[in-house]
C-alpha cells in the first residue's frame, strides 16, 4: 500500500496525523456513512509522508529555515517579505517523480470512476499536527476549484503545499509557539460537485448564535461555496427542528453573486451577478433542506458531537452531496448550566433615576435621538437616550448597549422590547434627555431593584456566574414570557417549565410589518405605492396571505421549539387600533379611538366581519405549527375577552379553521385581564381550559389608571398589582379555577417586578408563574423557599 497517496475509502478519523482533520473526516464519511444513503464525492489525499518526502527530496527544509531566520511577526513588512520568499522558493521546487506519478495515476483512476476524461476536481489543503492534536489550522491554507488535467492538478497541489506558508499561517504558528516543521500538509483531491449549476452552503447541527442543540442551521447560496465561506454573499438561512424534521424558519438572503466555472486556466472560476428574480427565491428547495437536515443528524450521531458541515447541490446530476464535516467548537464546548448576574463594583455620580427594566448593566456613549427620522445616526454599542419609543425604533434598540427614556412605565414599548432583547433599560426618568449630555460616557444600572440609575462615566461592574445544574424545580411551575423569536433559543437555557406567554405582536410587527387586511386585499389594492412597499417586504411571495401565514408560523415555531416538549401558550394578536394603524397599510383599516386600551382589541376583533379574514390567517399559522411542524406542545390564549359569549364565538371560529379544542391536545386559555373575567369566572371556566392572569391590564381597569399615560396619572402606592383590590381579584379567580379544576397561571409584569408578589401567588396556590427570562432564576429560588416554609406549616 502506498504511503504517499490514500483514497477516501482507505481513510478514517484515526488518520488525522497522516492526512489532517479535513481529509480524515472525508474518509470517515465516505467509508462509513455512504452505506447509510449519504452522498460524499470520492477523492484521494496526499499524506504527511508525501509532504515530508517532497520537502526532503527538494532540499527545501534548509532553505526554509534560512529564510525564517530573523523573522519578526510584529513587523508586517518583514513578515510579508519572508512569506513571499518562502512561497516562491517552494513553487520553484520540483515534486519528486514517484509522488508525481502516484498523483497522476490516482487522478486517472478517479476520472475513470466518474466516466470522465480529465475530471474537474477541487484541490484542498488539510494541515496535520502530529504532536499538537488540539491545534486549529482551519482557514489558513488555500482551496482551488475546477482544476482539470494532470499538469494543472500538479500545479494546484504545489500551490496548496505552498499555502502552508501564507503570511497568516506563519504568523499563527509563530505566535502560538509551534515549530514550522511539526506541521505537515495533506492535499485532498475531490471530485467537483457542479454547484455552479446548482447551489451550496454550510450546515451546523447546533444553533451558531445560542448553542441550542435541537435545531439544524442551514445556509445556502447559488453557485460554488467559496462565496459563502469567504462571506462575500448574504445567504438564505433555514432552521430545521431535529425532533420533528420540520423547517421552522426561513430567511431569504440577497445572494447577489454566483461563482461559476470559467474557461480560463489561470482563473478557473469567476463570479457573475444573480438576477433579481432568483435573488428573491430560495436557492434550495424545502425537500432539499429536509434531506440535508437528515444527513446532518446522521453525521452528528456518528461523530457524537455537534458538527460544522459543507454541502453542495449538483445542478447537472440533480443530487445533493456532503463535501466536508468538522466538529463545531464554539458552543458545543460551552456550559449551558451557568447563568450570569450583573453587579456594580463601584458607585458614581448619579445623573438621573427612573424605573429599571431587567437586571443588567450597560455602558457606552450616549446618543440623544428625539425623532425616529434620526435613527440612522445611531451606532452599534451606544446608549439610546430618547423621550419614548415605538415599534419603528426597534432596529436601533437591537444594537443599543442600553436604553433610557423620559416617559413610560414598566409596560411601555421600550420596557417590553428591552426585556425581550436582554438590553438594560430605564424608563420614566422625566428628564434623561435634558440631563444626559450627548456623546458623554454613561453607565445604565438596572441591577439594584425597582429603581434604575444612570451614572456619569463608564463604571466597572461584575458579572456573577451561577451554576444551575442542581437547581430544584418547585411545585409551582416557573415559565417564561417570550415575544422575540430570535431570542427564543438563547433563553431556552434558563431553567423553566415552558413558556407562559408568547406574544404574536412582536412577530407581526418585526417580521411581517404589513397590516394583515392589506395582505388579504392585496389583489384589489389601487394604491401603487402601498403595493410596491408590500412587494418589497414580501419578496418571493405572489400570494401575500401565504406570506403572512408562513412568517407568523415560523416565528411561533421558533418560540415553541425552544422548550419542546414543554407547554407554550401563544396569545392571539392583541394589537390595539393605534398599534395596528402603524403597520404598513394600517391606517386604511383602523378606527381612530380616543382610548384604544378600551377599544377594538382582542376577542372582539376575531369574530368581527371586518377582521375575520385576518384572524383566519392567524388560525392557519397555528394549525401549520401544530400539525405540519409537529409542535403540538403549542397552546392558544384568547386576549381581552369581555364576555363568555365572545369566548364561544372565537372558539367556534377556531374550530372551523382546523383548531378544534381538545383535538391533538389543543388547549385554549383565556387571558384574565378585565374585571368581567373575575366576576364571571365560573362562566369563563365552562368554556376555556384555563386562565392566564394579565396583571398589566387587570391593574389599570381595576384601579382606573391608564398605563399608557406614564407618570402623569400614576398615584404612588396604588399603580401596581400589589394593590389589595388587584390581589383580591386574583385570589377569587384562583379559587374558582381550583374549584372547576382548570389551570390558572399568571403572565403579567408584576411577578417579574415585585419578588414579594410571588410569595402571595404561591400562598394562593397558583399553578404557574410566567416571567421575563432575567428574573426566572431568582424567582425559582424564592418560590422553592416559600414552598418549603408552607410545607413545614402543614
Amino acid at each position: 500500500m502506498s504511503k504517499l497517496i490514500k483514497f477516501f475509502e482507505e481513510l478514517n478519523n484515526k488518520n488525522v496525523d497522516k492526512v489532517g482533520g479535513k481529509n480524515a473526516s472525508l474518509g470517515e464519511m465516505y467509508s462509513q456513512l455512504k452505506k447509510e444513503g449519504m452522498k460524499v464525492p470520492n477523492g484521494f489525499a496526499t499524506t504527511s509522508d508525501a509532504y515530508r518526502h517532497f520537502i526532503k527530496q527538494s532540499g527545501l527544509e534548509k532553505k526554509i529555515r534560512n529564510i525564517l531566520k530573523g523573522l519578526d511577526t510584529g513587523n508586517v513588512n518583514n513578515l510579508m517579505k519572508k512569506g513571499e520568499r518562502l512561497r516562491k522558493t517552494i513553487m520553484k521546487a520540483h515534486i519528486p517523480k514517484d509522488l508525481e506519478n502516484e498523483i497522476k495515476e490516482s487522478y486517472k483512476k478517479l476520472s475513470k470512476q466518474s466516466k470522465t476524461k480529465n475530471l474537474d476536481v477541487a484541490v484542498r489543503s488539510s494541515a496535520t499536527a502530529e504532536d499538537l492534536p488540539t491545534a486549529s489550522f482551519a482557514g489558513q491554507q488555500e482551496t482551488y476549484l475546477n482544476i482539470r488535467g494532470e499538469e494543472e492538478l500538479l500545479k494546484a497541489v504545489k500551490r496548496c503545499i505552498t499555502s502552508l506558508f501564507t503570511t497568516r499561517a506563519i504568523s499563527y504558528r509563530e505566535d502560538k509557539g509551534f515549530d514550522h516543521f511539526d506541521i505537515a500538509l495533506s492535499v485532498g483531491i475531490q471530485k467537483m460537485i457542479r454547484a455552479d449549476k446548482g447551489s451550496s452552503g454550510v450546515m451546523f447541527t447546533i444553533d451558531t448564535e445560542s448553542g441550542f442543540q435541537n435545531a439544524i442551521f442551514i445556509t445556502s447560496i447559488y453557485g460554488l461555496g467559496e462565496n459563502i465561506v469567504q462571506g462575500k454573499v448574504n445567504p438564505d438561512e433555514f432552521y430545521v427542528f431535529k425532533p420533528t424534521g420540520a423547517i421552522i424558519s426561513s430567511k431569504i438572503g440577497t445572494k447577489s453573486l454566483k461563482m461559476i466555472y470559467n474557461k480560463s486556466v489561470d482563473n478557473p472560476v469567476r463570479n457573475i451577478k444573480v438576477n433579481q428574480k432568483d435573488r428573491n427565491k430560495q436557492s434550495i428547495t424545502d425537500d432539499q433542506i429536509k434531506q440535508l437536515a437528515k444527513w446532518g443528524m446522521l453525521i452528528e450521531k456518528h461523530y457524537g458531537k455537534p458538527m460544522d458541515i459543507e454541502w453542495a447541490y449538483d445542478g447537472k446530476e440533480k443530487q445533493l452531496y456532503i463535501i466536508q464535516a468538522r466538529p463545531e467548537t464554539v458552543h458545543s464546548n460551552g456550559n449551558p448550566n451557568v447563568i450570569k448576574k450583573y453587579k456594580m463594583k463601584t458607585g458614581g455620580e448619579i445623573i438621573t433615576v427612573g424605573q429599571s427594566v431587567g437586571t443588567r448593566i450597560g455602558t457606552g456613549t450616549a446618543n440623544r435621538i428625539m425623532n425616529v427620522s434620526d435613527i440612522k445616526k445611531f451606532k452599534k454599542g451606544q446608549v439610546l437616550v430618547t423621550s419614548m419609543t415605538d415599534p419603528d425604533w426597534e432596529p436601533i434598540m437591537k444594537i443599543a448597549s442600553a436604553i433610557v427614556t423620559d416617559q413610560g412605565g414598566r409596560t411601555c414599548h421600550a420596557a417590553i422590547v428591552s426585556r425581550e432583547l436582554g438590553t438594560p433599560c430605564i424608563v420614566g426618568t422625566e428628564d434623561a434627555s435634558e440631563k444626559i449630555k450627548n456623546k458623554s460616557k454613561v453607565t445604565v444600572d438596572c441591577s439594584q431593584g425597582e429603581k434604575g440609575y444612570i451614572y456619569k462615566g463608564e463604571l466597572d461592574y461584575a458579572i456573577e456566574k451561577t451554576n444551575i445544574k442542581n437547581l430544584k424545580r418547585p411545585q409551582t411551575k416557573i415559565m417564561m414570557n417570550i415575544g422575540e423569536p430570535d431570542l427564543a433559543f438563547k433563553t431556552s437555557f434558563t431553567p423553566n417549565d415552558g413558556i407562559g406567554l408568547a406574544r404574536l405582536e412582536f412577530i407581526i410587527n418585526n417580521y411581517i410589518k404589513v397590516h394583515p387586511l392589506a395582505l388579504v386585499d392585496y389583489p384589489k389594492l389601487k394604491d401603487k405605492k402601498l403595493k410596491k412597499e408590500i412587494d418589497e417586504i414580501s419578496k418571493g411571495y405572489s400570494n401575500k396571505k401565504q406570506f403572512f401565514i408562513d412568517k407568523l408560523s415560523e416565528g411561533i415555531a421558533s418560540i415553541t421549539a425552544s422548550v419542546y416538549p414543554k407547554d407554550v401558550i401563544i396569545r392571539l394578536s392583541d394589537f390595539k387600533t393605534n398599534e395596528y394603524a402603524n403597520l404598513v397599510g394600517g391606517e386604511k383599516y383602523e378606527l381612530k379611538e380616543s382610548n384604544p386600551m378600551m377599544g377594538w382589541r382582542g376577542a372582539s376583533r376575531f369574530y368581527s366581519e371586518e377582521f375575520l379574514p385576518a384572524f383566519e390567517m392567524e388560525c392557519a399559522a397555528m394549525k401549520k405549527v401544530r400539525e405540519d411542524m409537529g409542535l403540538n406542545n403549542l397552546k392558544t390564549m384568547v386576549p381581552f375577552c369581555r364576555t363568555p359569549e365572545e369566548g364561544k364565538k372565537v372558539i367556534s371560529i377556531m374550530k372551523k379553521n382546523g383548531l378544534k379544542q381538545g383535538k391533538n391536545h389543543l388547549e385554549v386559555y383565556v387571558m384574565a385581564e378585565i374585571p368581567s373575567n373575575i366576576i364571571l369566572a365560573e362562566e369563563f371556566a365552562k368554556i376555556f381550559d384555563g386562565f392566564s392572569i394579565g396583571t398589566n391590564d387587570l391593574t389599570q381597569f381595576t384601579l382606573g389608571i391608564d398605563r399608557d399615560a406614564g407618570n402623569s396619572l400614576q398615584i404612588a402606592g396604588t399603580d401596581n398589582a400589589k394593590n389589595e383590590a388587584v390581589k383580591d381579584s386574583i385570589k377569587k379567580l384562583i379559587k374558582v379555577a381550583k374549584k372547576r379544576k382548570k389551570k390558572v397561571g399568571i403572565c403579567g409584569q408584576a411577578p417579574s417586578d415585585f419578588p414579594e408578589f410571588n410569595e402571595f401567588l404561591v400562598e394562593t396556590g397558583i399553578d404557574s408563574i410566567s416571567l421575563i427570562p432575567d428574573t426566572v432564576l431568582k424567582t425559582t429560588v424564592m418560590v422553592n423557599k416559600k414552598e418549603a416554609r408552607l410545607k413545614k406549616k402543614k
